[in-house]
């Protein structure tokens, strides 16, 4: 890395010419090809600390940063009151005084709730047949733990079976580095109990003396499974199981029943195993269910003396639903319950004592079926709207003929239902209020399907007011993402009501990479076809401009994260059709972070995007796309690229060394802005106000370049 020179900016005094990164030139060469990086520098070479210390950020990379963040005040200050506005517009959505459906536990009901004008959630208990919050016992006030704190999130929590105890995990600065403390309900007191550096996940031992979590490592890769003693000093806490492989992380969760603690290895997408450790028995070593297999991914549960077992082995794409013997549940002794149906994905099950559940999406739809286990008789529970969202929502009870889903769609606030198995009759528990108002009747949701450049038809949910003309007019946004197997839901999103109130046409790309198509449209969106990402969003993009949805120029394009990959790629290709480029947290440098084994994501999605550091074919691939790499001379759309100081997933310097490799190569007259949130990480702010003023500054920035800006 070349010295720490002095950022040379454009003006020390005055940010109305934007920012100028220093150009450092950084070459290496990789499979024959000459690489030159000339910003490279941004990344700050103690960056793990960084992750836990932000105040340590090397001068010269935070004057920077804080430039660019200036610059782009100064450039978006023409809408600084629509900004404003849109925050309000944003809270007024809100029900500041929320609260979850109660989930019922032996003698508790557990819940969350919120207060008016708190930022943060309340984790509650009451008595199991209370109506109302009487006898209401405080858990965990995130509005009291968030107090003094830059940033405040909760990463997990646990209550032991006799519900004496309660376990939960806290992040303070953004970088998912949790600390785990345990708590008694009855009195509050917090006991002398503390970890560190835990990734949030954890689960007691059914005896309540035994906590299992999980440890992420100086990368922060969860690699290692601890069991900590109550009352024990946390150096002495025993090591149950060590990931070695560094491409796998490992998760911990229960079974439904609650008999079996389960410890999770898996890579990013592709290939899984795991282990079961009794929790009746929690000294006891952890037992492997099935070794892993490349390419064969798998979860279970248990039922009486067998376990059920959802997995993709032997073929079954879309996945199977099989039984094994507990006491033998060797992949040999598999045998279907729910056999494999090409196009059908099978994306999750829950297990009760009585039934089967399982969550499926075909057609770019979901449904809910469900299957009783002394018959073997299955219904499925049906809906009526074109395009909708739903989610199994698991409780504690195992014994219950209660089901609990939601259900949304883009005009249909969330509905929180339980649902009586036995007698095939749904129950309206909670709907979204919105207090600000909301009509269903005034909007047009629809499904399309828009042809992709091999004819590949890929499934579109359009979203705009009644009121709006379709004649070509209108600007839209495109939402995208198109990774890991991630289906983008067509849910209820009340913030895009505030582009689509103004005439915007709100539109979801569902395209390959993700499974809406079933597990084959994952595997037709990744590795060596990862191309197809792009070029089914171009060709959404192109049927909206047909079917006179919008024109072309007139769209702004929006992806976070894995979707900021394609927010880059399109940009690069087909830069006319777009007016601007939201690229939030963007995974924007596919080449130099998949070739840097230090980052916590790299050698697990290996899986997703091909190895660039021992496979030539691999890497000569992801060269063809990779948005940073590709950028050249040309008339880019106006870009905000937007990330988070402390972020683990998507470090910080991909969305700076974007911003500043697009604004050195554009000719044409747009802006090249960048925001980076100094004290957060991948999910921005934590506060859900305080996030609002983050989705304000997008969408008055998608706003301000279609001329809509005064509406």
């Amino acid at each position: 890395m070349a010295g720490h020179r002095k950022t040379c900016l454009a003006s020390s005094k005055s940010h109305t010419t934007p920012p100028v990164a220093d150009r450092r030139d950084e070459t290496v060469v990789r499979h024959g090809r000459t690489l030159v990086d000339p910003y490279g520098w941004i990344r700050d070479p103690n960056w793990q600390q960084v992750m836990r210390e932000p105040g340590v950020l090397r001068q010269d990379i935070r004057d920077y940063l804080e430039a660019e963040n200036a610059y782009t005040d100064e450039a978006l200050a023409p809408i600084a009151k629509l900004r404003e506005v849109l925050t309000a517009e944003l809270k007024g959505r809100i029900k500041e005084d929320d609260s979850s459906v109660p989930s019922p536990d032996g003698p508790w009901a557990y819940y969350r709730r919120f207060i008016t004008g708190g930022q943060y959630p309340v984790l509650c208990r009451k008595p199991r047949d209370a109506d109302d919050a009487a006898g209401e016992q405080m858990l965990l006030d995130g509005n009291a733990e968030a107090k003094g704190q830059k940033f405040f999130a909760i990463g997990g929590s646990a209550h032991t079976s006799d519900h004496s105890l309660f376990a939960y995990a806290v992040d303070n600065n953004g970088s998912e580095y949790c600390t785990i403390r345990v708590k008694q309900p009855d009195n509050g007191k917090i006991l002398p109990d503390t970890i560190e550096n835990a990734q949030g996940d954890m689960e007691w031992s059914q005896d309540g003396k035994s906590l299992f979590y999980t440890v992420l490592d100086e990368n922060h890769r969860p690699s290692r499974v601890f069991r900590h003693e109550l009352g024990a000093a946390p150096e002495h806490d025993e090591m149950v199981y060590e990931e070695t492989d560094p491409g796998y992380f490992l998760g911990i969760g229960k079974t439904e029943s609650g008999r079996f603690i389960l410890i999770d290895a898996h890579d990013h997408a592709d290939t899984s195993e795991v282990r079961l450790i009794d929790a009746h028995n929690p000294n006891q070593p952890p037992r492997l269910i099935a070794k892993r297999r490349t390419g064969v991914t798998y979860d279970l549960s248990d039922h009486g003396d067998r376990l059920v077992i959802r997995t993709n082995a032997d073929g079954a794409v879309d996945f199977t639903i099989a039984a094994a013997p507990l006491a033998n549940p060797a992949p040999k002794n598999w045998r279907d319950v729910i056999p494999h149906r090409p196009g059908r994905l099978i994306r999750s099950m829950i297990l009760f004592q009585d039934y089967l559940v399982r969550l499926e999406r075909e057609n770019a739809l979901p449904r809910i079926v469900v299957r009783s286990l002394s018959d073997d008789v299955e219904h499925e529970i049906s809906f009526e709207e074109e395009a909708y969202e739903l989610s199994l929502m698991p409780g504690y009870d195992f014994a219950t003929t209660t089901l609990r889903f939601s259900y949304s769609s883009p005009t249909t606030p969330q509905r929180i239902y339980d649902y009586d198995m036995a007698l095939r009759q749904r129950a309206l528990r909670k709907e979204q209020e919105i207090p600000s108002g909301h009509d269903p009747n005034r909007y047009v949701c629809r499904r399309a399907l828009a042809p992709s450049h091999d004819g590949v038809m890929v499934p579109v949910t359009i979203l705009h007011a009644r009121d709006t003309p379709i004649d070509g007019t209108a600007p839209l946004l495109l939402y995208g993402y198109g990774s890991y197997g991630y289906a983008m839901p067509a849910g209820f999103t009340p913030h895009v009501f505030s582009l689509v109130d103004r005439g915007f046409v709100y539109a979801i790309a569902h395209i390959r990479g993700g499974t809406e198509g079933g597990y084959q449209w994952y595997l037709d969106g990744k590795l060596k076809k990862k191309k197809n990402t792009f070029l089914d969003f171009i060709g959404a993009a192109e049927y909206l401009i047909a079917r006179k949805y919008t024109s072309a120029g007139n769209i702004v394009a929006q992806g976070r994260s894995a979707g900021g990959m394609l927010m880059g790629a399109v940009a690069n290709m087909r830069p006319d059709l777009f007016r601007g480029i939201l690229g939030e947290v963007p995974f924007i440098d596919v080449i130099n972070t998949m070739c840097d084994e230090t980052l916590p994501l790299t050698p697990p999605e290996w899986v997703e995007w091909g190895n660039p550091i021992t496979d030539a074919d691999a890497f000569h691939d992801m060269a063809s796309y990779c948005p940073y790499t590709n950028i050249t001379d040309q008339p880019y759309p106006n870009v905000l690229s937007t990330g988070g100081l402390t972020d683990p997933r998507v470090t910080y310097w991909e969305p700076a060394k974007w911003a500043a490799k697009l604004r050195h190569h554009n000719t044409g007259p747009s802006q090249i802005l960048l925001w980076i949130n100094m004290d957060a990480g991948h999910g921005g702010a934590s506060g859900r106000f305080d996030r609002l003023a983050e989705i304000a500054l997008s969408y008055g920035f998608a706003l301000m370049v279609t001329g809509r800006a005064q509406q």
